[in-house]
C-alpha cells in the first residue's frame, strides 16, 4: 500500500489560513451586533423621498410567499423603495442586511445560520428579511430558498454590476415576483417638484402652461432621483461611468474598453434612432459583428438601453431589420450624449417609449411597405401610436397621418393615436379615427 505523507506544517498553515478567511472569525459577536445595529439604524433613517408608484405593487406582494426581487438601473432608487416598504411594515418587523457594506466582505452562505442567530439575539424573532446587494454572497440562493421553506418573506435588490434580476429569479426556481423600478415617471417628477396637478379636468390655460413647462424640465433633466436632488454635481456622468466600467467591463471581463465607450457614446448621442449591427461595426471600427451584438446586449442588460424590433409575423425579418434604441433616462442622454442642436422630437419619443415600457415589454415599431413608419405598435392591445413634436406643420402632419392610415389598413384597425405637444380635435379618414393628445396629459394618464 502506498503511504501518503502530509506536510504538517503546510497543512496547518493552510487550515488556519482558510479558517481566518471565514467572515465570523474576523469579528467578535459583539462587533457583529454593532454592524447589524448600525445598518438597521442607517436604513431606517434613510430619506424616503416621494412615494414611488411601485410601492403599491411591493405592498400587494406582501401577502404572497414569493421572494420580491426589485431590479433596475443603479441609483434609480431601489434601496429607497425598500425603505418606503420598511416604514409601512414598522421598524420592529423585519431584518435588514446590506451586503454592499465592506464589513460583510468574505461573508459565506455557510455562515447564514450563525448570522440569523445573532439577528435573533439583537432584534428578537422576525419573519421578514430585507436584503440589499445580495449578489455579493456566493450561493445566496440556498440560504434564501431554505428560509422561504420555513415561512420567511424576502425583499431583495441586486446590483447590475454582477447579477441581474433574471439571474436572481432563475436561482429561486420560479418562486419570486420581479418588480422593475424605473427613474421617476412624469407624475413622480411633478411630485418631486411639489407641483400639485389639479384633479378636475379640463386644466385652465395657466395650469396647462405650467404642466408643459414641467414637461420641458422633465425632458431635459430626466427622472433619476440624485441628479435631480443635487443638480450642481456631475452625477449623470458618475452613474454612466459606473455602468460602463463596473456593470459591464468588470462583469464581462472586457479589458479593452475603448470600443465599448465609443459604442455607448454613439448610441447615447442618437436616442430613438435606427441601428444596424453591421453598420455600427463598420462606422465605429468595432471588430466583429458579434462584438457589437454582445456590447449592445450588455448595455441592455445593465438597464441603460432598450431595443425595439420591427413588427412582423416573420421572426427572421424582425431579427434582420434595423432596431431602434431608447434610453432609460433623457437626463442621461442630455448630460452624456453629443447634440449640436436640440433633439426635442426624439427625446419626446423616448419619453413615450418609457411610458409604454413601464406597463409592457411587448413593444414594436411598424414599417409600412411604402417606407413610412409608425413609432409604436402594441400587439397585445392592438394600439398604434405616433409621436410628433409639432403637428401644426402641414408637411409633418401629412407624413404622420399617412403612415398611420397605411398601418391601420394593413392591421385592420379603426383607431390610432398621435401624441404631440398639444391636443387636437379628432380626425376621421375613411371610417378610421385618429385621436390627438398632448404628451403631458398622456404621461399622467
Amino acid at each position: 500500500m502506498q503511504k501518503v505523507f502530509i506536510d504538517n506544517e503546510n497543512f496547518l498553515h493552510y487550515y488556519f489560513t482558510m479558517n481566518e478567511n471565514y467572515w465570523k472569525n474576523k469579528w467578535s459577536k459583539e462587533q457583529i451586533k454593532v454592524i447589524l445595529l448600525e445598518q438597521a439604524h442607517n436604513f431606517w433613517q434613510l430619506d424616503t423621498g416621494i412615494e414611488r408608484d411601485q410601492l403599491a405593487v411591493v405592498e400587494r406582494s406582501l401577502g404572497s410567499p414569493h421572494a420580491v426581487i426589485i431590479s433596475g438601473l443603479r441609483r434609480a432608487g431601489k434601496s429607497t423603495l425598500l425603505s418606503q416598504m420598511a416604514h409601512k411594515l414598522g421598524e420592529d418587523n423585519y431584518y435588514y442586511l446590506n451586503f454592499e457594506d465592506e464589513r460583510f466582505l468574505d461573508f459565506s452562505v455557510d455562515e447564514a445560520n450563525y448570522l440569523y442567530q445573532v439577528l435573533v439575539e439583537v432584534f428578537g424573532e422576525r419573519n421578514i428579511f430585507i436584503l440589499d446587494e445580495i449578489q455579493n454572497v456566493t450561493g445566496w440562493e440556498r440560504f434564501v430558498r431554505r428560509f422561504m421553506d420555513m415561512g420567511f418573506k424576502f425583499f431583495i435588490t441586486g446590483s447590475n454590476a454582477s447579477l441581474l434580476s433574471r439571474e436572481l429569479g432563475s436561482r429561486l426556481t420560479g418562486r419570486y415576483l420581479p418588480i422593475e423600478l424605473f427613474p421617476f415617471s412624469f407624475k413622480e417628477f411633478t411630485k418631486f417638484k411639489n407641483y400639485h396637478i389639479p384633479d378636475i379636468p379640463p386644466l385652465t390655460t395657466l395650469e396647462q402652461a405650467k404642466l408643459e413647462r414641467y414637461l420641458g424640465e422633465y425632458l431635459q433633466l430626466g427622472g433619476l432621483p440624485e441628479p435631480l436632488k443635487y443638480p450642481g454635481l456631475p452625477l449623470h456622468r458618475t452613474l454612466y461611468d459606473d455602468v460602463l466600467y463596473r456593470d459591464i467591463a468588470t462583469r464581462y471581463h472586457i479589458e479593452e474598453v475603448r470600443a465599448l465607450k465609443e459604442l455607448g457614446y454613439y448610441l447615447i448621442s442618437n436616442p430613438a434612432s435606427h441601428i444596424s449591427f453591421n453598420k455600427l461595426k463598420e462606422n465605429l471600427k468595432l471588430g466583429s459583428v458579434n462584438t457589437v451584438k454582445n456590447y449592445v446586449e450588455y448595455l441592455k442588460n445593465s438597464w441603460l438601453i432598450f431595443i425595439v424590433n420591427v413588427f412582423d409575423y416573420s421572426v427572421k425579418r424582425q431579427q434582420i431589420a434595423p432596431k431602434i434604441i431608447y434610453f432609460i433616462d433623457t437626463g442621461l442622454v442630455n448630460s452624456i450624449g453629443f447634440q449640436f442642436s436640440p433633439n426635442t422630437g426624439r427625446l419626446m419619443e423616448n419619453l413615450v417609449f418609457l411610458g409604454l415600457r413601464r406597463n409592457t415589454d411587448n413593444i414594436y415599431y411598424y414599417a409600412a411597405d411604402s417606407g413610412y413608419e409608425v413609432d409604436f405598435y402594441l400587439p397585445e392591445t392592438r394600439q398604434l401610436i405616433q409621436v410628433a413634436q409639432n403637428i401644426n406643420q402641414t408637411q409633418t402632419m401629412e407624413r404622420e397621418i399617412r403612415a398611420l392610415v397605411e398601418a391601420m389598413e394593413t392591421l385592420q384597425l379603426d383607431e390610432a393615436l398621435v401624441l404631440s405637444e398639444s391636443s387636437q380635435p379628432l380626425l376621421q379618414i375613411d371610417n378610421k379615427t385618429i385621436k390627438f393628445q398632448a404628451i403631458s396629459d398622456w404621461l399622467l394618464a
